[in-house]
């Protein structure tokens, strides 16, 4: 299975590897172009995946605030 995560007409990320849980595809970080994404103050804490950190999509001459997320542990 590929794995693609698109906005706007640009490919933030694509893996072979993706985890599937709780119907979200989380990619492997090497595997998403952080040259789309900046890091915003956002956070929220899931009772078991823990702290998630939020990213602001940036491609193709828009914005998409607190569009994607990640767990730092």
């Amino acid at each position: 299975m590929i794995a693609r995560a698109t906005w706007n007409g640009v490919v933030l990320a694509e893996t072979s590897r993706p985890v599937l849980l709780e119907g979200n595809v989380y990619f492997p970080p090497e595997d998403v172009r952080q040259e789309y994404l900046a890091r915003t103050k956002a956070w929220s804490v899931c009772p078991w995946k823990g702290l998630a950190r939020y990213y602001t999509v940036q491609a193709g001459g828009q914005m998409n605030k607190n569009a994607a997320w990640y767990y730092p542990h």
